[in-house]
């Protein structure tokens, strides 16, 4: 017990993202009311249309200006959360200051990551091509942005496994490690972030007042999207051959994305490719129905991975600070 106290910050650090996962795991997502990322969602969709209409340089800064405005509201919130939450615990004994610290930050965490409704999404794309083509190409269009009318079932396999590579390091991993480093409000801003780019950093009409908000997702999931390709490695018990990730991660236009979506395609053994833009492992086969339960797998266990490596890296951290 003198140990844990003496290392309060991993304490709460393991309390917290025990919390926050254990919360996912159970009950999904918030109510939409009560979600900060669809609140951050509403800002930049109420901006959007109007800064589209702007001219080019006008709204390229207006657009940076936009992002600039909503992260600093996005990281007071936070900071003022976490303020409250240390001025709650204050009175505890250590143990049970870090404890009960890092249960309030893990409620507040939870919002922030969504790895059961990434889970169930994609399940339920399986699910729904098993029906039919049809039904799958519907259920898809909830998880993709990209037009699913005319996806073969292979195609729609891929899109969704696609998704569940990317979105793990969006929605899980990248968070974690940012509110590793920083915090609640660390976490905040990836989400922003990581919004702001889901909704604005497209190459068509948006591509200008998104240009910001793309490069800022660009270097906050720079580091996360490749400990996302090496969590997925370790959860299926094999390391990374780095040379052939990166030949693969280097063909997606993301500097990001093509790193978790070609650890999953090259430990499948599959193709995974988006039509007319890129493709992955082009030598591989052709997905199975029984791929989506296997890449489900590996990402579970990556998201556990995860929260352990981070929890054991900052307890070394802090135990080598206070020798």
């Amino acid at each position: 017990m003198e140990g844990l106290a003496a290392l309060p910050g991993t304490v709460t650090l393991a309390t917290a993202l025990g919390v926050a996962l254990a919360i996912d795991r159970a009950w999904g997502e918030p109510p939409a009311w009560a979600h900060p990322v669809v609140a951050m969602g509403r800002y930049l969709g109420a901006l959007g249309p109007r800064l589209c209409a702007l001219p080019t340089a006008t709204a390229r800064l207006g657009g940076a200006l936009a992002w600039w405005l909503g992260a600093v509201l996005v990281l007071a919130v936070a900071l003022a959360l976490d303020i409250g939450v240390v001025a709650l615990t204050a009175d505890d004994a250590p143990l049970e200051q870090a404890v009960l610290r890092g249960a309030l930050l893990g409620v507040l965490l939870k919002p922030l990551l969504a790895w059961r409704m990434l889970r169930d999404e994609v399940d339920a794309v399986d699910h729904a091509l098993s029906q039919s083509l049809e039904a799958g190409r519907s259920r898809l269009g909830w998880l993709v942005s990209r037009d699913t009318a005319l996806l073969s079932e292979t195609e729609v396999r891929e899109s969704a496994i696609e998704s569940l590579a990317e979105n793990l390091n969006d929605s899980v991993v990248a968070p974690l490690c940012w509110f590793l480093v920083a915090g609640l409000p660390g976490a905040a801003l990836y989400r922003f972030a990581n919004t702001a780019d889901a909704m604005w950093g497209y190459r068509d009409h948006r591509r200008w007042m998104g240009q910001w908000a793309a490069r800022a997702d660009d270097v906050l999931s720079w580091v996360p999207a490749r400990l996302t390709a090496l969590m997925l490695y370790l959860a299926a018990w094999r390391w990374p051959d780095w040379r052939a990730l990166r030949a693969e991660a280097v063909r997606t236009p993301s500097p990001n994305g093509g790193w978790p979506m070609g650890a999953m395609a090259l430990l499948l053994g599959v193709r995974l490719g988006k039509p007319g833009v890129y493709t992955l492992h082009v030598q591989g086969r052709p997905l199975l129905a029984q791929d989506t339960p296997q890449a489900l797998r590996w990402a579970g266990r990556a998201v556990v991975l995860t929260a352990a490596l981070l929890t054991m890296g900052y307890g070394l951290y802090e135990g080598y600070t206070h020798v």
